[in-house]
């Protein structure tokens, strides 16, 4: 079978042999009578990494993402979140449906959040008010783009937290990425928040599953309301397993992922009628136009699979391309002539 180039993201991963023999192998317990050593062994390993007191195993980063916004907040409250979040834009509304709480939204340039702007949305308790309760980040900044936020801006929001007494909440669903890009240790990204997840099943490509993490408090009660989600686990160590092997082998190559990225977007951007903001290339996405050429996104993708490749549709003119394991520095270039082929004819 020939083989297919699937750039639309990095959660299409397959996992690695050593991924599926642990999981084949995996000892198992009774995850929700704690009894599960390799869901322990996954979380305790997960806390040490970012340096938090405690870490909880779910289903997905959009789960631990509202199990974190209920565990902070009061049905009614207020959540500040960036205009740009995945919490915001692509998770089915769940903070309205599940936790409850209203969205205000501050606008986010280059990722970058305006301090002064955050403390404008902060609002405090009234007759006709709903108090601001939780601050949410990200990094990477994705909604298609995966921009690093720096850690000074991140420090800056987290002080503003403590001075109003408000919890900062991080989705880092691609936090490896970012730490990869800054050449830094996760720890430092992460020190001051409140809580933390990360995905397993993105650059990281394990098959399922994301960790949140945070005080022992945080998580005691992040653990209880996954429950009451439907979000509790059996024998869960089949589903852990994998995650542990990520975390032990694919952090250190996420690098390749953003050199291949880097290929990519010059390489594509040398293409007359593609557009690529070769700025906003920071980790493992690259952000494409075709605005300048004569036909539509539909088509350009219809062309791409006849080649065998796939891209994500983001808007009328817009595609995204994500590298990640299996992606080799052959592919890229052979996704390069393609596309050069297909704007040629």
């Amino acid at each position: 079978m020939e083989k297919v180039i699937d750039l639309r993201s990095d959660t299409v991963t397959q996992p690695t042999k050593e991924m599926r023999e642990a999981m084949y192998n995996a000892e198992v317990g009774d995850d929700i009578m704690g009894e599960d050593p390799t869901v322990k062994k996954l979380e305790k390993m997960s806390a040490e990494i970012l340096g938090t007191e405690d870490a909880l195993f779910l289903t997905s980063g959009s789960l631990a993402n509202q199990v974190a916004i209920m565990a902070f907040t009061n049905r009614g409250e207020e959540v500040i979140v960036g205009d740009t979040s995945h919490i915001y834009n692509l998770e089915v509304a769940a903070m309205a449906a599940i936790s409850q709480v209203q969205p205000r939204t501050t606008k986010l340039v280059n990722g970058l959040y305006n301090i002064e702007e955050l403390e404008g949305l902060i609002q405090e308790e009234g007759i006709q008010k709903a108090k601001t309760s939780l601050i949410c980040i990200e990094n990477t900044n994705n909604l298609n783009a995966g921009i690093v936020v720096p850690i000074e801006n991140i420090n800056e929001v987290c002080a503003l937290g403590k001075k109003h007494n408000i919890p900062v909440y991080m989705d880092g669903a691609r936090i490896f990425n970012a730490a990869t890009a800054l050449d830094v240790d996760v720890r430092d990204i992460v020190e001051n928040v409140d809580a933390v997840m990360f995905a397993l099943s993105k650059g990281l490509s394990a098959p399922f599953g994301a960790i949140l993490a945070g005080s022992k408090p945080f998580i005691e009660k992040s653990r209880w309301i996954k429950q009451r989600l439907g979000g509790g686990f059996r024998q869960a160590g089949f589903m852990a397993a994998p995650g542990i092997i990520a975390l032990n082998s694919m952090r250190s190559r996420l690098h390749i992922d953003h050199a291949n990225a880097q290929i990519l977007g010059k390489g594509l951007n040398e293409i007359s009628g593609i557009d690529i903001n070769l700025n906003n290339v920071q980790t493992n996405i690259v952000l494409g136009s075709i605005k300048d050429l004569n036909f539509t996104i539909d088509e350009f993708l219809e062309r791409l699979l006849a080649y065998n490749i796939k891209a994500k549709r983001i808007s009328s003119h817009e595609f995204r391309m994500v590298t990640h394991y299996g992606i080799e520095e052959d592919d890229i270039k052979y996704v390069i002539d393609c596309i050069g082929n297909i704007v040629k004819n």
